[in-house]
């Protein structure tokens, strides 16, 4: 079967779905390949199904607390948790938002192959269909289940994502996990080896923690969260230390003892020593996902193992794109959206570039931290000239009535015109003021914009118009 279309997506994760959405709306004829499901890792294994667990987690984690002595008077009976049902609970968000993009999909014309592409030419993918899968949306073909699909297009969008790191000594497999298994365990380890101390290997930790099993965190560095400055990390270091996760920083993996029950290690003191685990998660990053699809036929410019693009998204190819993942860090879903909406645009003849002001990053840690724009460090080496006031959450009001009193709000600001170039914070619920971070960067605003608009009484986000008074040096509550 031949088909032929304006766009072909490669890819149905968030910036495949959402440049196939938007290219819809525009007009263009485009047809949207997806082995697997629709939403790709964020939807399925990654970002939603994560942030599901995380608070799942917290809840019991949090009648357990009520079972003992809590200072708000609540009293409960000991709790206990079904984690089949709570995994059942989790996959029932992540099909009714997989079903919702294959709506918006069909809503606005796009047809979707289910199937395995392999890239013959920057004109010619090869699709091999997915059993008892077809194709869906506006003129859908037959089922293409087991069949063999060429489609011919003028534009060719890449946005396959990334993938876990597999350490070579200890393979996924058995007891040893990425993220994807232990995102939707049978059973709860009685103890989890988490190797990686960065943003998936704690969040993830954590949660476990939560829900009763105990945890070990093996770091290579001498920190966790080695990405973030210490004033970030320490009340995320301190949280770890009273839930009673066992960090080993400066610690290197050797791997799997002979019999598998054991997790063999080098010590900050370079002494081998073995930690019995039931299950072992491997959280030591992800990478572009640029094999098994022919990808290597085009000779792209590569940087490292991405896909080398420009500011509008475009590879060394004409008319073959790239966006998110595959294209390197940030490795962020909401910067894969966006290019993906940008690169529809400019197929369709609008004028666009990539050039945003800021990307917001959000660890969903225990406090959870958010990191946008330059930090004191950055724009230091930057030869910008700044002040730097942080906002203590233990000064904020509504932040005592949710007992989240660790943290703070940071902002940074170049000292002669007072324009903000970042902002970090950590704190319990502190992910919901990215927005107001990144905004203000976008929008050019200085400390007197952010400190002179009325913010609602008691919010948390009274503690990012504080941060700025402070900087300005009036700050009302501290």
């Amino acid at each position: 079967m031949t088909m032929e279309t304006t766009l072909l997506i490669i890819g149905g994760g968030p910036g495949g779905y959402v440049a196939a959405i938007r290219a819809g709306q525009l007009g263009i004829k485009t047809v949207l390949v997806e082995g697997a499901q629709l939403g790709g890792t964020c939807l399925n294994v990654g970002c939603i199904p994560s942030k599901a667990m995380i608070h799942a987690a917290e809840e019991f984690h949090k009648a357990c607390h009520y079972a003992g002595d809590s200072p708000l008077g609540i009293r409960t009976a000991t709790p206990s948790i079904d984690v089949g049902r709570t995994v059942a609970w989790k996959e029932g968000i992540v099909k009714r938002l997989t079903g919702g993009v294959g709506a918006l999909l069909k809503k606005n014309g796009v047809q979707v192959v289910r199937g395995w592409a392999r890239i013959l030419d920057g004109k010619t993918v090869e699709v091999r269909g997915v059993e008892g899968g077809g194709s869906t949306g506006a003129g859908a073909a037959n089922d293409a289940g087991g069949q063999t699909t060429r489609i011919r297009c003028e534009h060719l969008l890449l946005a396959t994502g990334s993938e876990a790191v597999e350490l070579p000594f200890m393979p996924f497999g058995g007891n040893v996990v990425s993220a994807t298994e232990a995102l939707s365990p049978e059973t709860l380890p009685g103890h989890l080896v988490v190797v990686g101390a960065g943003y998936i290997g704690l969040e993830l930790g954590t949660a476990y923690r939560k829900l009763g099993a105990r945890v070990t965190v093996v770091e290579a560095a001498g920190r966790v969260l080695p990405a973030y400055d210490d004033e970030l990390v320490r009340p995320v270091a301190a949280r770890l230390k009273s839930l009673g996760v066992e960090l080993h920083l400066e610690s290197s993996v050797l791997g799997m003892s002979e019999d598998g029950k054991s997790v063999r290690m080098k010590n900050a003191g370079g002494e081998e020593v073995a930690i019995e685990a039931d299950r072992v998660l491997v959280a030591v990053g992800r990478r572009p996902r640029t094999a098994g699809f022919g990808l290597e036929s085009l000779m792209l410019d590569m940087n490292g193992r991405a896909v080398r693009i420009d500011n509008q998204c475009r590879t060394s190819m004409r008319n073959v794109w790239a966006i998110g993942d595959l294209t390197g860090e940030p490795m962020l879903a909401h910067r894969a959206m966006a290019q993906g909406e940008m690169v529809a645009e400019i197929i369709a003849g609008k004028r666009r570039h990539f050039m945003p002001a800021a990307i917001p990053a959000v660890c969903f840690t225990d406090p959870e931290v958010v990191v946008v724009g330059l930090t004191p460090q950055e724009a230091a080496k930057q030869g910008l000239d700044c002040i730097v006031a942080n906002f203590p959450y233990a000064a904020n009001g509504r932040a005592m009535t949710i007992e989240g009193t660790e943290g703070f709000v940071r902002v940074v600001a170049r000292k002669d015109n007072h324009l903000i170039v970042g902002w970090q914070a950590v704190g319990s619920a502190i992910s919901e003021l990215s927005t107001a971070f990144v905004q203000s960067i976008e929008m050019g605003a200085q400390l007197e914009d952010v400190g002179g608009t009325i913010h609602a009484h008691p919010t948390l986000g009274e503690a990012v118009q504080e941060a700025a008074l402070r900087a300005l040096g009036h700050a009302l509550h501290i």
